[in-house]
């Protein structure tokens, strides 16, 4: 990556972890754009070319792992059937993340009480079904179905996110991977 993308990532996300780590210190009612420009050493209109507000510089980190995953499930062999792909790339997106995350512990459960982040979080998780399904799509056979690709990548999706809900509230040392593996596993039946 040249050096300016390198300083433009570095910047979003020292703006995003300002803003969840004022979010989780003070609430996210209390905390404003210039605080977290503040925080991050930028200026507001810094801030503005980056983010349209602190919501999106909250979710910045959920969207850079999306956008992680969807790139290892393109990366992944082409004739690797749709569903083995995508969960492929998942076990490979947990041995990315590591350990449980205590910032996206604390994001995510951020997220549940502030509905005006549901609402954004909703939007980032349908343009990434969206994707995924053109992903889906061209693992298909020939002549395979647009519905059928939308309902595998929503199907994953949802048992991905009750995997993560559910491991949220476990102590920690749960295994993400061994729990997304399990609810993987029993929507696979319909999708394999």
């Amino acid at each position: 990556m040249p050096l300016r993308e390198r300083k433009k990532t570095a910047t979003r996300m020292a703006l995003h972890e300002a803003a969840l780590r004022l979010a989780v210190e003070h609430g996210l009612e209390r905390i404003t754009v210039e605080a977290i420009a503040d925080a991050a050493s930028v200026s507001r209109r810094t801030f503005s070319n980056y983010f349209a507000g602190k919501e999106e510089a909250l979710l910045y980190g959920d969207h850079a792992r999306m956008r992680t995953f969807l790139a290892h499930v393109r990366d992944r062999p082409a004739g690797e059937p749709p569903w083995e792909a995508l969960t492929r790339a998942a076990e490979r997106l947990y041995l990315d993340l590591g350990e449980r995350d205590p910032r996206w512990v604390a994001q995510s459960r951020l997220l549940r009480g502030h509905p005006s982040l549901l609402e954004r979080q909703a939007a980032t998780y349908a343009a990434l079904e969206r994707d995924l399904a053109t992903a889906v799509a061209a693992r298909l056979p020939a002549g395979g179905s647009p519905l059928r690709a939308r309902v595998t990548a929503a199907a994953f999706l949802s048992a991905w996110r009750a995997a993560v809900q559910v491991w949220l509230d476990q102590p920690p040392g749960t295994s993400l991977a061994e729990l997304a593996r399990d609810a993987l596993g029993i929507a696979a039946d319909r999708f394999e």
